[in-house]
């Protein structure tokens, strides 16, 4: 939070009283200055919290906020493109990305079956960790601690996880585990389960780093090589979602003020296509896409970028050149690095926020390395709020029964030191009334057991439903059981809002004051 941010909450707070006696004074009348005023009337606090409206914005459209944020104090607005601005249609990226790699890894010697494998779109989620030693797939939760896991496609029982990933403390920083983290590696996940799979079923010894090793050689090279990009390019409304609000959005942020800019890893070639289909002729008082923004860099090198030094270039056909402040609207420019624009912006850095969908090219590089705010474009959003919604039931089921589970066991513990009291008292007195006793204490406390089994047994059943609404693999995107997921934890700690795509700014006022809500400890909840 801000110092600005500060002193607006404690003024808050200190009008708040005077703010709700007025509320309540006037309620029947005009205010004392009515005249001055149109005779506006005020209703009581009451009537504001507890009146029932349909929201304004559909769940699935919010902007939702991890750490204050005043659009007001915005004085640039960055985007990505790839997965940013550009929302891909993740299918079918996933499926062209499949077939060029298979083919590139028959070329490096894999047998020919593996062109015929089924391979399920559907498998991955952002945030898996790959075990390249044994070949599975993981999700964790913000401790790093293994839930839930695959080899190939055939599900880790509880006892192989316990035995492998839970009497070590994992560290997947190490060459041994690869992140999951960006929906571009998607597909590298589900190839890689689909082979391991596949290769298995056949009697092949697999080596899983390697294997690992040459999908990701594979799929980098497809891009490189143009496999990828060239197919996407000569196809877009096949993979990609032209957004109407889009144009309109960005219009909207101009408008106020505000200045934008484009900071991309795509080539200028790739970058003036998709720009193009995306913002090409939607909006007459902009003839091009590029009067959109007021700098247009691309092949930024996204994380280097925040880090390193690169020498800010400008973009003239097949050639480049150093680029000369200030940076002109309209030119293109290439590579550069963050203290070069944010001095050509003449901003401070808390003054700039960026929109990007990569927590760590994106988001967390420029969290570490800057003082940029954060926005983040979460594709799988919608998704994931759509299955909160249909499982909300549940969840409170879930909720209901855990307060069930803490007040039988605080029973369990009253009767089993009632157990070792009668104990000790038959151990000087032995009587029949004692022994009565301590064997109605005994039958309760095994009444009590059963429900708690009964309790536990009904929350896994509600959990496996709840999961399979979410995605029938992973369970929620962000969430591991009450925890959040490694995933999760991420998105917490660094976005400060986040949301599904970049169109949904648009219903909010550019000098939107967004809110985190309370953070709640443990100590504070309950009884």
């Amino acid at each position: 939070m801000t110092n600005d941010d500060k002193a607006a909450s404690e003024s808050g707070a200190t009008g708040s009283g005077d703010a709700t006696a007025r509320l309540r004074r006037d309620a029947g009348g005009a205010t004392p200055d009515a005249a001055g005023t149109g005779g506006q009337l005020f209703l009581p606090l009451d009537d504001f919290l507890t009146r029932d409206r349909p929201p304004r914005i559909a769940r699935q459209q919010r902007v939702f906020c991890n750490r204050n944020l005043r659009l007001a104090h915005i004085a640039w607005v960055g985007f990505d493109m790839d997965y940013t601005l550009a929302i891909y249609n993740q299918a079918e990226m996933d499926r062209l990305s499949i077939e060029a790699t298979l083919k590139k890894l028959i070329a490096r010697g894999y047998p020919e079956f593996i062109q015929s494998v089924t391979v399920p779109t559907d498998f991955a989620v952002r945030g898996l960790l790959i075990d390249k030693r044994f070949g599975h797939v993981l999700k964790m939760d913000r401790y790093k601690n293994v839930s839930k896991g695959f080899h190939g496609f055939r599900e880790l029982s509880r006892d192989e996880i316990r035995a492998l990933y839970h009497s070590k403390k994992i560290r997947p920083a190490t060459p041994r585990y690869h992140w999951i983290d960006t929906l571009y590696a998607l597909s590298e996940a589900v190839t890689y389960a689909s082979l391991v799979q596949a290769l298995e079923d056949r009697g092949f010894a697999v080596d899983y780093a390697k294997l690992f090793t040459d999908i990701r050689e594979c799929i980098d090279e497809a891009h490189r090589d143009g496999t990828i990009l060239d197919a996407i390019a000569a196809d877009l409304p096949r993979f990609v979602l032209r957004d109407a609000d889009l144009a309109p959005t960005l219009h909207k942020l101009r408008s106020s003020g505000k200045r934008l800019f484009l900071l991309t890893n795509s080539r200028w070639a790739y970058t003036e296509r998709m720009m193009t289909y995306l913002l090409g002729g939607s909006m007459n008082e902009y003839p091009s896409w590029r009067n959109f923004f007021d700098v247009v860099i691309v092949a930024a090198t996204k994380p280097a970028f925040f880090q390193e030094r690169r020498p800010l270039l400008e973009h003239e056909g097949d050639r480049t050149k150093p680029a000369a402040l200030p940076l002109e609207r309209g030119k293109v420019y290439e590579g550069g690095n963050l203290q070069e624009l944010e001095r050509a912006m003449g901003v401070a850095g808390d003054q700039v926020l960026y929109v990007g969908d990569h927590i760590y090219g994106d988001i967390l590089r420029s969290k570490k390395d800057s003082a940029w705010r954060t926005a983040m474009i979460i594709q799988e959003l919608e998704t994931e709020v759509s299955a909160y919604e249909s499982c909300r039931d549940d969840l409170e089921t879930l909720s209901r029964l855990e307060e069930l589970r803490e007040r039988h066991e605080d029973d369990l513990r009253f009767y089993q030191a009632r157990i070792k009291d009668l104990a000790r008292q038959l151990d000087r007195d032995p009587s029949d009334r004692l022994e009565a006793e301590r064997a109605r204490v005994k039958r309760a406390v095994e009444r009590i057991r059963g429900v708690l089994r009964h309790v536990e047994s009904e929350s896994l059943a509600i959990e496996r439903r709840a999961d399979a609404r979410f995605h029938a693999y992973w369970g929620s995107l962000m969430k591991d059981g009450n925890e959040q997921s490694s995933f999760g934890k991420q998105v917490d700690e660094y976005a400060c809002i986040y949301t599904s795509r970049v169109s949904n700014l648009g219903a909010y006022s550019p000098t939107q004051f967004f809110r985190s809500p309370r953070d709640v400890m443990a100590h504070e909840i309950g009884e």
